[in-house]
């Protein structure tokens, strides 16, 4: 790490190695979230629709308060160990503890029992999940000035993250059941119990080697609650990115919640076959994403992947099915930007506030992007059941536990929209509002070489404090 407060911080190999393992922990539980929670719950326990809906709004209002509230708070602690490193290693083993309960619900027990499993588990294992990610990327910003060591780290974490992702569709397909009326959730729950155990102490890996610079803490004064809320919906930059990181986390929910649906009733091959399909190319693409900010910068290489992705997954409607294996790698190979790039422009966002407000405050704007993006996941897992039960999908439960593979057209269409045509215009739409980001060119440079002043000046009020 250099010294030199003028200087950008860096980081070698060996941190950011340890930097993308606790994203390979979160991943892989957020990965197995995402892809099973809507056919555990409607297809194998047969929650009706309107019950996935109403549990998805209340989640969502949750989801409204605990995110900034969460900045906020982390943004304005000061302890020994820092603002964020304490909420990320405390918070773990209940990260874990509430993700097994998920899969607990208890079989056969009617709609009305499911429904209170779901629900509860589900803001349980959000808050825990919400402190720690909240945590982990807001010392993004933090630990370096630097765009392109920002970028690198992210790209550890991405690649992590991919690969946890994958395990998070792999690991639940091997153990799912398949068919019969008196499915057996014991293997299933067992391997939720491994991941989350297994994830957990990756997350506190993290934190043993990652530290807070502490003049953000020592010598930053917090604003209070008024003022930290003027700054942040002020800011143009802001406001922007959330805006097209919405569409980006409704396009990957609903890809996600929609890939065993398309790989068992549309292409009707082997689910891993399917999801190499997608996360080849992903993975292939985060270390190209050096390649499109060298050339266009962070935001427009960002707005060039988007558009790639757009169009993998708008042309799932019209090709023919054989065809949408290579649909799918297309739209893995965009979907690199908004998975590497994303972070790192709402660090530039935070080194822009800071020149205004004085003060670093990521918790506050990645709380607040939550507070407006996570109502996408919702929508995502609501809307799922709503265009399938529209399209009259055959689930599991209504065929007598076992698989329908010849769904009606209607229904195939209904997979087609939900895994093609909604996260396509999503991020062809995400693309278009990038378009008025104002951080680039001179305006960059220059906010870049004022946030060095800025930190020297701290680091020398560090000095002076003893």
């Amino acid at each position: 790490m250099s010294n030199n407060p003028f200087q950008p911080v860096t980081h070698g190999r060996g941190y950011k190695f340890i930097w993308g393992i606790a994203s390979f922990g979160t991943s892989i539980i957020a990965g197995i979230y995402g892809a099973l929670l809507p056919i555990f719950y409607q297809d194998y326990l047969g929650l009706s629709a309107r019950w996935i809906g109403i549990a998805s709004l209340i989640y969502a209002i949750w989801n409204a308060i605990n995110d900034p509230l969460f900045g906020y708070i982390t943004d304005n602690t000061r302890s020994k160990l820092g603002r964020r490193i304490p909420y990320m290693r405390f918070t773990a083993p209940f990260l874990a503890l509430t993700f097994i309960l998920v899969w607990f619900a208890p079989q056969k027990a009617g709609q009305s029992t499911i429904f209170w499993w779901m629900l509860i588990t589900m803001l349980l294992y959000d808050t825990a999940y919400t402190i720690i990610g909240l945590v982990y990327s807001s010392l993004l910003p933090e630990v370096t000035e630097s765009d392109s060591e920002r970028n690198d780290l992210q790209i550890s974490a991405s690649l992590f993250g991919l690969f946890g992702t994958l395990l998070g569709f792999v690991i639940p397909d091997l153990v799912r059941p398949k068919n019969g009326t008196d499915a057996n959730f014991l293997p299933l729950q067992t391997a939720m119990i491994v991941v989350a155990i297994v994830a957990a102490l990756l997350i506190i890996a993290t934190t043993l080697k990652v530290k807070e610079r502490p003049e953000f803490t020592r010598v930053d004064k917090p604003l209070g609650l008024r003022d930290s809320l003027k700054f942040t919906f002020s800011s143009k930059s802001f406001l922007i990115l959330v805006a097209a990181n919405f569409m980006s986390i409704l396009m990957s929910s609903l890809v996600t919640g929609a890939i065993y649906y398309l790989a068992d009733y549309v292409v009707k091959i082997n689910t891993m076959l399917l999801l190499a399909c997608l996360f080849v190319p992903l993975i292939i693409g985060v270390p190209c994403t050096k390649i499109f900010t060298k050339r266009f910068g962070i935001v427009g290489g960002h707005q060039i992947m988007l558009v790639i992705a757009a169009v993998g997954l708008l042309a799932i409607m019209v090709v023919p099915t054989a065809l949408i294996p290579i649909c799918l790698a297309l739209a893995g190979f965009g979907l690199a930007g908004p998975q590497t790039l994303t972070n790192v422009l709402f660090a530039q966002v935070a080194d822009e506030d800071e020149t205004k407000s004085g003060v670093r405050r990521e918790g506050a704007f990645f709380g607040v992007n939550a507070l407006i993006t996570k109502p996408a996941q919702s929508i995502a897992i609501a809307l799922s059941p709503f265009i399938l039960q529209a399209t009259e999908f055959v689930t599991r439960e209504q065929n007598g536990g076992n698989i329908f593979l010849n769904q009606p057209e209607n229904a195939i269409l209904g997979i087609k929209i939900i895994a093609g045509l909604v996260p396509g215009i999503a991020m062809a739409l995400g693309a278009i509002i990038l378009i008025w980001y104002p951080l680039r060119g001179n305006r960059l440079q220059q906010m870049q070489h004022q946030i060095l002043n800025i930190h020297a000046q701290k680091h020398e009020k560090l000095s002076h404090m003893g």
